[in-house]
């Protein structure tokens, strides 16, 4: 199938698999990946390291300057890195999970992020996956997709990955932490979670990969008209 040369933005809630899929759509489509909830994740590294996060959860204001040292980029393999040290373990812990919202609500937190993500897209033909890549990042992007799930597989799903990484995690707490992340999400003052109006729904409570992928295929030929 050829694709035009747009850029494929994946939005929607925690653990419903955008990550996973715009992977594959990237690979699938010959596409570059950009993964935005990662760099808001090592940005909350980098705070938590820097040692920026009060005890409350409050943000100190510092944090502002302090971004104009955090070099953090993407090796080839897709990994997140900063300071070229690939730090993709450390930024999917319950750790960082529990801090990255207020973090991300952070208005110049989010300009530092889209910045990046306009760089590195610079070349076209990317797919990126977050909370606002369609309606905030990249509005006009040719295909915009929401993801969603149930609480109940999104929770599981988010249970068995932490757990096959050997890291320690209750379900319920899990379920906890979803909760709270889509209620910060869906209310911050800046950029919050929204399905774009011109958005395709993708609820894939009981998709396989491989069904997703047909899904957005048949989405694609009949938005653009593609015939192969």
């Amino acid at each position: 199938m050829t694709i035009p040369d747009i850029v494929i933005a994946v939005d929607g809630y925690s653990s419903t698999g955008k990550s996973s899929f715009a992977k594959l759509m990237a690979k699938e489509f010959g596409f570059l990946y950009l993964d935005s909830g990662a760099l808001y994740r090592a940005v909350t590294l980098f705070a938590q390291r820097e040692n920026l996060i009060r005890k409350d959860n409050s943000v100190s204001a510092s944090l502002r300057s302090a971004l104009g040292t955090l070099k953090v980029d993407f090796d080839r393999e897709g990994r997140t890195c900063i300071d070229s040290v690939v730090v993709e373990n450390q930024i999917r812990t319950m750790s960082v999970s529990s801090q990255v919202s207020p973090i991300a609500a952070l208005p110049y937190v989010r300009e530092f992020v889209d910045r990046r993500l306009h760089e590195m897209a610079s070349g076209g033909r990317v797919v990126m996956d977050g909370r606002d890549i369609g309606t905030t990042v990249f509005p006009n992007a040719g295909l915009k997709i929401f993801m969603t799930a149930s609480m109940e597989v999104r929770a599981q799903r988010r249970f068995l990955e932490l757990t096959a990484k050997g890291q320690s995690a209750c379900i319920e707490e899990v379920k906890k932490n979803l909760q709270e992340r889509d209620f910060i999400d869906s209310h911050r003052e800046t950029s919050p979670l929204s399905r774009a109006a011109d958005s395709f729904l993708l609820d894939n409570s009981n998709m396989t990969m491989e069904q997703e992928i047909l899904w957005v295929k048949g989405v694609l030929q009949g938005k653009f008209l593609i015939l192969d």
